[in-house]
């Protein structure tokens, strides 16, 4: 599979997650073009602060003894504690969907080694941009109230 065609799956996931009433973040991790795991924000619909779409396709791919080849997507820049996550488990390629409406910090994983690229994609600012419209104060609890 392509980079377009895992990011439209991690797109479904995060629409899953806005149907829901929840974050549109979704995630897949991928290994040669192959999906190992997807997952979705899920804060909102299990009361859970750590479950962002990242860290829900991480726990839904299980363990691994290596990341070192695989590719996170993902349809949102990753936060602070994604980012962690990205770098802790040496995940060498991270596809972003768009960071126009949360920035993120996508020079930090370049500096530390990380392979990023920005599709700028117009259904993942969309989808945001509905969340942000309709939720609000979800989403400022999201990103820590800034």
């Amino acid at each position: 599979m392509t980079d377009e065609e895992l990011m439209a799956l991690a797109l479904q996931q995060a629409r899953t997650s806005l149907d829901g009433g929840g974050v549109p973040v979704g995630a897949v991790l991928a290994a040669g073009g192959a999906v190992i795991a997807a997952g979705h924000n899920e804060r909102v619909q299990h009361g859970d602060p750590v479950a962002h779409g990242e860290i829900s396709a991480l726990r839904n791919a299980g363990r691994r003894a290596s990341y070192l080849d695989t590719t996170l997507y993902t349809t949102l820049s990753p936060c602070q504690m994604c980012t962690g996550a990205i770098l802790l488990f040496q995940i060498p390629r991270v596809v972003v969907g768009e960071a126009r409406t949360f920035e993120g910090d996508l020079g930090f994983l370049r500096a530390n080694g990380v392979e990023v690229v920005l599709l700028d994609h117009q259904g993942c600012v969309a989808a945001m941009e509905e969340f942000q419209q309709r939720y609000p104060d979800v989403w400022s609890e999201d990103i820590g109230g800034r």
